[in-house]
């Protein structure tokens, strides 16, 4: 039988490829794959677990799904992901308008569980993460300049406040042959820029006892046909003085590093179980801006873990004053259920926490505008990503700026410019955060 079977993903970039994964498995299969659940025979939702928000985020997409089962617009729903593998007793329980689930050690059943589903048997897939297949065919949905390439599934790392290694299994780096069979596919196709992703991707190949390293891996990548590779979440202690003579030689490899440093203080980063201090973090930064004096660090922290005092959360405000980082992701703590932090004493009110939150991104918002202001009057190379009609200009992303996570920059040209097109912009101006311009001929 050949059915209709719509996806729905949420969450990271990482479920984004698991979910690519299950399209092109039920496409190969013969079903017809959209990305509308409105008139489908099974939609496909794929749930980030991974804190309260996304967790909220999960149940009212499934409760819209349920609504269009009501109205007679869908027959079958099925929950994938890590909402599914970290609560599937509660789903059973409080949402019977969920039809069958694919834990994340199970999205290569997806095919089964459709079939199953529209016999009408139960489909509970819920193999343990470990298990995971990480190689399999995808039917990419990202614009066809931009992809995703997973170089380890999971995560061994072991933070306090992290739920991860739970849904996700220990860290297992993909082998080197699959990754560069697949990036070639993606380079084949089209795609300018590859954006290297894992939950750590600093700490590939250690678990292969191979000598297979992150530095040897992006040292091939860059002799495929990409313009640009982007690299997410090098993790600080494990950034080697070999990847950072990589990353500055390698012209491709672009001067934007995603490094998550949760907080700088001592005592906190040991409560969180975070392997760096300080004097560490602040050594590494100093090396990478010698190394690479354009390189643009973006980090993300956790304001309010429990027992953070007023003057530890000053402490990390004056680090970033001084540290000028220029992309920062700030989140407030949330106690998640079965991680060590959950457990903690002297837990931060809610509102302390927020307000702390609201400090840090006041702040952030100040040096980014510094950034921003250094730019003007310099030529960056931008990629158009297309025209808002909107806005009445282009708008694309520099080397600064990652997919849906930073700012962009809006530009005139005087002819139509394709989207996915490497452009040279002036930049002239500054508006909400965001840069704008003009294109050189």
């Amino acid at each position: 039988m050949s059915y209709t079977v719509a996806f729905v993903s949420l969450g990271c970039a990482k479920n984004l490829v698991n979910t690519e994964q299950m399209m092109a498995l039920c496409r190969n299969a013969g079903y017809t794959v959209t990305g509308e659940p409105e008139g489908a025979d099974v939609a496909v939702l794929n749930t980030c677990g991974f804190i309260e928000s996304a967790k909220s985020e999960a149940i009212e997409n499934i409760l819209e799904l349920a609504q269009l089962k009501e109205q007679g617009k869908l027959k079958k729903l099925l929950v994938a992901g890590c909402l599914t593998q970290r609560y599937p007793e509660e789903i059973r329980q409080e949402l019977p308008e969920v039809d069958g689930m694919l834990g994340t050690g199970s999205y290569t059943d997806v095919v089964a569980a459709v079939e199953e589903l529209m016999s009408g048997a139960p489909a509970q897939h819920l193999a343990s993460p470990q298990l995971a297949y990480d190689d399999g065919e995808r039917m990419v949905t990202t614009p066809s300049y931009t992809a995703y390439l997973i170089i380890a599934e999971g995560c061994s790392n072991g933070c306090a406040f992290c739920i991860i290694p739970k849904l996700r299994g220990r860290y297992r780096s993909r082998s080197m042959d699959a990754l560069l069979k697949e990036a070639e596919e993606l380079a084949q196709a089209g795609v300018k820029e590859l954006i290297v992703i894992a939950q750590d991707i600093t700490r590939y190949g250690l678990d292969r006892k191979d000598g297979t390293t992150l530095a040897g891996l992006l040292t091939e990548l860059c002799k495929l046909p990409f313009h640009w590779i982007r690299l997410h979440y090098l993790y600080p202690e494990a950034i080697t003085d070999e990847l950072i003579q990589v990353i500055a030689r390698e012209k491709k490899i672009v001067h934007y590093l995603d490094i998550p440093i949760q907080h700088c203080n001592d005592r906190i980063l040991k409560a969180m179980r975070r392997q760096s201090t300080k004097a560490e973090l602040e050594a590494l930064f100093a090396k990478l801006r010698a190394a690479i004096p354009d390189v643009v660090i973006r980090t993300s922290l956790i304001c309010g873990l429990p027992g953070e005092t007023e003057e530890e959360f000053e402490e990390l405000c004056d680090f970033l004053r001084q540290q000028k980082i220029q992309r920062v992701g700030v989140f407030q703590f949330s106690p998640e259920e079965g991680t060590l932090a959950e457990r903690m004493a002297d837990q931060v009110p809610g509102d302390v926490a927020q307000r702390r939150v609201e400090l840090v991104v006041d702040l952030q918002s100040r040096i980014m505008d510094e950034y921003n202001q250094q730019r003007l009057g310099t030529v960056m190379e931008v990629l158009c990503e297309g025209f808002d009609s909107q806005a009445g200009c282009f708008v694309g992303r520099t080397y600064a700026d990652s997919v849906e996570i930073d700012g962009r920059v809006c530009f005139t040209a005087a002819g139509v410019v394709p989207a996915g097109t490497f452009v040279d912009v002036l930049i002239t101006g500054m508006s909400d955060g965001e840069l704008t311009g003009e294109i050189q001929e």
